[in-house]
This record gives structure tokens, C-alpha cells and sequence, in this order.
């Protein structure tokens, strides 16, 4: 560190990373102060600068070797585990500073020589009582893992035992009876149960009948926004996904490719189209916020879908000794390996911590932001956003986004672009009737009918579920505005009744 650096330091003041000290009149509270240091992210101590205003006012050259001497002895004999500092000399302005650098602990907690466990908090430390800080800590330095935890009031009877079959079949080709031992004891040898009975979190979230019974944080929730903040108060869609860890997969994915935009990309007109956001990245980024998130935080996973990007949120920073740049390059930490080594007998999870290396080349502008000890968000932004609907000949319907030769099917729900077209005029004007923000709907209808569909493939490509509420918003609608019609006019509720759209030529 030079001499403009501790000034620039000194000028800005003290914080959760820089400490100063004008003396160390008691080795105790050195002490302390470096074990709040490695137990938080590390951090620099400058002796020699006043601590209430950040003047620098130096040492003098005995002061400095008894200083050195002091900090020395305090991490040998006052910390534990033991703790290897770096003490530099700087010359500022003729003022000597001494600066002790302390990394962050890779032996979390670290404790004082009265056993008190300490991390900085602002400017200033605290001293940590509750288990789950100090839970938290060992996971950090990998001594404890919440997935091999029991959980309580669980039991063998908990497990579906079609699913645990299944892994058994498909891991060592043979069932659980096979095993010729109680299923108990087999459970404890998977490490899907302990020994008092209890499944482990990892038993529970990949085996068990009902996870969220016992588990009711560890869900994800999904939300499909209008706009692109979460300040309004209408929603696309939105669904709490449960189950089993393999189940809240699928389930998100089908989430995420029901709510965004299809590509057609040159194929057929009713091909299922190529998801606007690579299915790859995707389907890496959901796993790795399964396998990765911190299981001592009791909060969702959460999926949000905004008109200009997606977010996938997971509790917890990232695992210690990792950071957003080294993921980019394949660097890992398996904060939960039990539950890592069932994905990647079972998901298309490998655990190489390749699956960011996969996702950054499918999907190049995603953006992972690390709020260690709170969340990990990764961001992918959509390529396409304010589709517009141009005046087309006859019935001929392409959404124009710039590529004219790739006509685009749009995804579940979106928000509707202002001027969107069916023909010369826009849908919102032929059609007045159409609840808010269906417009996108209802031009996907409209694109889709142009060979006759039944209402059940209607329902399947807006992402509706109920009959009587599709009817209701869209097809209703657009019949009462003559833009669909029936083709069994005289047996409107006929099982075989199919809807066409009407030519527009206005």
C-alpha cells in the first residue's frame, strides 16, 4: 500500500474494511479486532491515525517494532485458530503508518482467548450469539453442511418410495427390497437419513412425499411482471413451485418457457419456436440456484420475469473463496454436496462447475451480483422487448422486431406493445372489448387461428387453464368483435367446434 492510498483511506473514514488506531494500549482489543476482520471479509488496520477524524500522525521507529511485536503475539496466542498476518511500514509525509492487512479466514469462526466470536458490522464490530451466525460460519469454512443436517419430526415413513426406486433403478440398477436391509439403514448409508431417524434436508427436498410440509421456505416464486420494476401492483402470471428439488425444476422451467417469447427462427409456422433466452442457460442458471443456495436462510428461491430482463434470486451470497468473476471461469464450492452428488446422478447437473461456463457462451449479457451473507442474483437481459405489429397484406400476420425473415411467436401473456396490428388498424381498436393486457394474447390467437384450432390449443398457446376464464378474456371477445368465428356455427358447444380467424383487409 503507498503513501496516496492511506491518505485516500484516512479522507474517507472508517468502514467495514478499514479500521484505524492511533495505539495499542491493550492486545485484547487488537485481538478482537482482527478476528471480526477474518471472520467477515477481511480487512486493513492503519495504526498511527487518530480513529475519531482519520488525521495521520505516525509512530516512531521503537514504537513500530513494539506495535509488530504486539499484533504478532495477539494473532499467535489471542486468536484461534491461529492467524498469519502482513504488516507493512508506510511513509506518509515523514509520518510512519503501520498496516496490518487481515484476510478473510478460511477457519471460520475465529474466537478471542475468551472464546468471544466477533464480525464487523459497520465501521464497528459485534459480537456474534445466535446458532445459525455461527451455523453459517462453519458452512463457510466447510465444516458443516445444512443438506446432511436432520430434519426434525421426519421419518422413513416421509419418503416417496417411487422416487427413492427410481434413483436406486436408474444409480445401481436394482430396487430399495433389493438391498436386503431395512429401508432405515439404507437411508442413513445414502446419507438420506441420521441416526436418530430423522431424514436430512437432502432426503427430504429430493426423496420426500411432501418437502414443504416440514420445509415451507424452500420453494421457489415465480412472478411474470408488467413493466419492469416490482412496484406495480398487476402481475402477468405467478405460481409458487413445490415439491421435490427435480419437480421445482421442471416446474420452474415450464414457468420460465410459458412466460417468455418463442423465436420462430426461419421454422415452420406451427413449430413450437426457439425460446428467446437460450433453454441451456436457463436450465444451468435454475440448477445451480437449487444446488447452490444457502439452506440456513429460510426464504424462497425466486424467479422474476420483467418485460426487459429475468432474475433468478437465491438466498445466500456465494460460498466463501468464490466470487462472481471466477465463476465465469469455472470455479466452484459445493456448499451443499450431498445435494449436489443426487443432482448429478439424476439432472442434467454435472457439478464440474461448468454449468456458468455453458450458460455465459448460450447467453452472453447476464450479470451476476453477490450480496454475500444476503443473496446471489443472476440477471439475463431479453433480447427483444416493444414488439410492434406493421400493416400486413390479407391475413398475413409477422411481427416485425428488425428481422423480417424470422417471424416471431409470441410467449405467454406479454405486456402489449402499444401499436400492435391486426391488418392497417390496431388490435386494441378493433377489438375495445379486450381486458388489459391481453392485446399480445389475443394477436398470438389471431396468428395461430389462421388454420382452424380447437379451444384447447387456444387455452395451450396463451398459457390459460381455465376454459371459462380463457372464453371470458379472449376468445369472447374477439368473436364479439369479428375478428374469430366459429366453423359449426349452428352447434356453437360442440366438442368438435374449431375457431378461424376472419380476413382483415382494413
Amino acid at each position: 500500500m503507498d503513501a496516496n492510498k492511506i491518505k485516500e483511506l484516512c479522507a474517507l473514514g472508517e468502514n467495514s474494511k478499514v479500521q484505524f488506531k492511533l495505539r495499542l494500549d491493550n492486545p485484547n482489543k487488537i485481538a478482537a479486532e482482527i478476528v471480526a476482520f477474518a471472520n467477515y471479509q477481511g480487512g486493513v488496520i492503519l495504526i498511527g491515525v487518530e480513529d475519531k477524524t482519520g488525521e495521520i500522525v505516525g509512530l516512531n521507529y521503537d514504537q513500530v517494532q513494539q506495535l509488530s511485536r504486539d499484533i504478532g503475539n495477539a494473532a499467535n496466542n489471542s486468536v484461534r485458530p491461529t492467524i498469519y498476518l502482513q504488516t507493512e511500514t508506510v511513509d506518509v509525509d515523514g509520518k510512519i503508518v503501520l498496516v496490518v492487512n487481515v484476510a478473510e479466514g478460511i477457519n471460520k469462526p475465529y474466537k478471542d482467548a475468551s472464546g468471544n466470536i466477533w464480525i464487523k458490522q459497520g465501521s464497528d464490530k459485534r459480537r456474534i450469539m445466535e446458532n445459525d451466525e455461527i451455523l453459517s460460519m462453519f458452512q463457510e469454512s466447510g465444516k458443516y453442511h445444512a443438506d446432511e443436517h436432520g430434519v426434525m419430526r421426519t421419518q422413513a415413513s416421509d419418503i416417496d418410495l417411487m422416487l427413492l426406486n427410481d434413483y436406486l433403478e436408474q444409480s445401481y440398477g436394482k430396487r430399495a427390497d433389493e438391498f436386503n436391509l431395512p429401508l432405515e439403514q439404507l437411508l442413513q448409508n445414502m446419507q438420506l437419513m441420521n441416526s436418530k431417524g430423522q431424514l436430512t434436508l437432502a432426503g427430504l427436498l429430493y426423496f420426500g412425499k411432501h418437502p414443504q410440509m416440514y420445509e415451507p421456505a424452500f420453494v421457489i416464486k415465480a412472478v411474470s411482471f408488467f413493466g419492469n420494476d416490482m412496484g406495480g401492483l398487476e402481475y402477468r402470471d405467478s405460481k409458487d413451485i413445490t415439491g421435490t428439488i427435480p419437480r421445482m425444476f421442471n416446474e420452474g422451467m415450464a414457468f420460465l418457457k410459458a412466460n417468455l417469447h418463442s423465436l420462430q427462427a426461419g421454422q415452420s409456422f406451427n413449430s413450437v419456436g426457439k425460446l428467446e433466452i437460450s433453454e441451456i442457460a436457463l436450465r444451468e442458471l435454475l440448477q445451480n440456484a437449487l444446488v447452490h443456495r444457502d439452506y440456513l436462510i429460510d426464504a424462497p428461491i425466486r424467479i422474476l420475469i420483467f418485460d426487459d430482463r429475468v432474475e433468478i434470486v437465491s438466498p445466500g451470497g456465494l460460498p466463501n473463496g468464490v466470487d462472481v468473476n471466477s465463476i465465469r471461469f469455472g470455479k466452484t464450492s459445493q456448499r451443499n454436496r450431498l445435494m449436489a452428488t443426487l443432482c448429478a446422478k439424476t439432472m442434467d447437473y454435472r457439478g464440474l462447475g461448468t454449468g456458468i461456463i455453458r450458460a455465459t457462451k448460450e447467453v452472453r449479457d447476464i450479470e451476476f451480483v453477490n450480496d454475500k451473507g444476503s443473496q446471489f442474483k443472476v440477471v439475463i437481459k431479453r433480447p427483444v422487448v416493444g414488439l410492434s405489429y406493421p400493416q400486413t397484406s390479407g391475413s398475413d400476420l409477422i411481427v416485425s422486431d428488425g428481422l423480417p425473415s424470422q417471424p416471431y411467436n409470441l410467449g405467454y401473456r406479454q405486456i402489449a406493445a402499444p401499436d400492435m396490428h391486426f391488418g392497417s388498424l390496431p388490435v386494441r381498436q378493433l377489438c375495445p372489448q379486450l381486458p388489459k393486457g391481453e392485446d399480445e394474447n389475443a394477436i398470438r390467437i389471431l396468428q395461430l387461428c389462421q388454420t382452424p384450432q380447437g379451444i384447447l390449443e387456444m387455452m395451450e398457446a396463451t398459457g390459460y387453464k381455465s376454459r371459462t376464464s380463457f372464453r371470458r378474456r379472449i376468445l369472447d371477445p374477439l368473436i364479439g368483435a369479428g375478428l374469430i368465428e366459429p366453423e359449426l356455427k349452428d352447434k356453437p358447444n360442440s366438442p368438435k367446434q374449431r375457431y378461424r380467424t376472419v380476413r382483415n383487409n382494413q
